[in-house]
């Protein structure tokens, strides 16, 4: 109906791009990214889209604007080539966390970079776990709005019988429905952390403990991690309460500044995350063998597909 597929990488996530293409047992297209000495972007494509289904897989952690504008960019090179169908595969979608006014004379930035996106020439959107539901009503395109639950249950699935007595815990309230999904298919109790934002930046304050990790295992949830300030209090508080050993799942790795040394000195014995970002390899190698990145991969190589064929989505979930 759309052509055959065309799959096109910006420059933010080159690996996952090309595990995606090798997924789908397809090339990456032929395109040149070129920054002027100005710092404006240049795309040009290597070969005609006309009447193709193309997909644009970028994601828009730091640099995050220079990431943002390539995938602009590059939605808007695929259009003016008279591209049938463009899908921006964007494992992560910068400025989440700003989705609502809740102070005065401050932006819902969540929505403008929904905005953009359709504006630049976007017919469809995939992503990962966005940090609240409402941007899906950002959008007016129609888009996939994946999860990484069913991959993070599953790895904690193999290992929980090495676990003594292991609770789930999420570090923030704004997480604890979620959290209490993990602990349903985990079969396992749950506890919340109670914090308090103080201020417009990144800190936060863990305040209380509510439930029982005495002398148990704790398997730390949460969507994502940026400066790992939240989440070293997280841990912080749970040791202080009796818990053994800590595992921390968490599906975008943002590790802004100095998040990485902060992570890779707390006393926890695996941290579980995904590839939507790429973790550089100096950061990554401060983990050891403690880091476990499981690929998204084959979960976006299988979307694009039934995209592409017009087939369900939610079957892949029993949805």
């Amino acid at each position: 109906m759309y052509g055959d597929i065309r799959l096109y990488a910006g420059t933010a996530c080159p690996e996952l791009a090309q595990d995606i293409a090798s997924y789908l047992n397809l090339p990456l297209c032929g395109r040149d990214v070129i920054e002027f000495p100005n710092e404006n972007l240049f795309v040009k494509l290597h070969g005609s889209v006309r009447g193709q289904d193309c997909y644009v897989i970028q994601t828009t952690s730091a640099p995050v604007h220079r990431n943002l504008m390539e995938l602009l960019i590059l939605l808007q090179t695929l259009r003016l080539d008279s591209a049938a169908r463009i899908t921006a595969v964007v494992p992560y979608l910068c400025y989440a966390r700003s989705d609502k006014k809740d102070q005065p004379r401050v932006p819902i930035t969540a929505r403008l970079v929904a905005d953009m996106i359709e504006i630049a020439g976007a017919d469809r959107y995939i992503t990962m776990d966005l940090h609240a539901g409402q941007i899906q009503g950002f959008f007016s395109i129609p888009g996939d709005v994946l999860t990484a639950f069913h991959m993070l249950t599953d790895y904690f699935k193999t290992i929980l019988n090495r676990l003594h007595s292991p609770v789930v815990v999420t570090a923030d309230l704004g997480f604890a429905k979620k959290a209490r999904n993990y602990a349903a298919k985990l079969q396992l109790p749950l506890a919340f952390i109670e914090k308090r934002r103080l201020a417009n930046n990144a800190k936060a304050e863990a305040l209380t403990l509510i439930g029982d990790v005495y002398d148990r295992d704790v398997i730390l949830v949460d969507d994502e991690i940026d400066t790992g300030g939240s989440i070293a209090q997280a841990v912080n508080l749970v040791k202080e309460n009796g818990a053994r050993n800590i595992y921390i799942s968490f599906v975008h790795a943002v590790f802004s500044r100095d998040a990485a040394q902060r992570l890779a000195a707390l006393p926890v014995t695996q941290f579980v995350t995904t590839n939507t970002i790429p973790i550089p390899h100096e950061k990554a190698a401060l983990f050891g063998e403690r880091l476990k990145v499981l690929s998204i991969a084959p979960l976006l190589g299988e979307v694009i597909h039934r995209a592409n064929e017009g087939r369900s989505v939610g079957e892949m979930f029993n949805e």
